[in-house]
């Protein structure tokens, strides 16, 4: 039944098109990895600050501006990730690697939202900027950065397997 409706989708009209074009794949392609970067490049610049790089600046400076940076890359990342999905459903669905990556992807973003919430709670504005940061936080930013990194990984290694 599972596989009827991933076939299906596979079928859809614009997805044969999106599949066969020279000029939208790519663009829909290109739109993923500008999507994953925008997500990634907003989210290891706070977690290295979390980690203590940049202590001169106040962590809130990252949290506000690149919340927005990442929240926009996943939007991105995830509509033109569906679309290439779309394109060859069933194989991507049965594969562990594809599996793998979504798998990290929700418990990257749970992670993000949850660190986003204990930086609000814990009163970070006034947190002193020198200072080392708690290790919860500093645990949180350390699996971020292997969370994404074996998105980046698992996403590339799609191609080739």
């Amino acid at each position: 039944m599972i596989e009827q409706a991933l076939v299906s989708v596979e079928d859809l009209a614009f997805v044969s098109t999106l599949r066969n074009s020279t000029f939208m794949y790519p663009l829909v392609n290109a739109g993923h990895i500008l999507g994953v970067s925008m997500l990634v490049g907003g989210i290891v610049p706070l977690d290295l600050r979390l980690l203590g790089l940049w202590r001169k600046f106040p962590v809130m400076v990252f949290v506000d501006v690149l919340r927005i940076t990442s929240a926009m890359g996943l939007g991105l990342a995830v509509v033109c990730g569906a679309l290439l999905f779309a394109t060859a459903a069933v194989d991507y669905a049965g594969s562990l690697l594809f599996q793998a990556k979504i798998v990290l992807v929700l418990l990257g973003v749970s992670n993000a939202l949850i660190l986003g919430q204990v930086l609000k709670h814990q009163n970070i504005r006034s947190f002193p900027m020198k200072a080392s940061m708690p290790f919860s936080l500093r645990a949180a930013a350390v699996l971020s950065l292997v969370i994404w990194v074996s998105v980046l990984l698992l996403g590339r290694l799609l191609g080739y397997f």
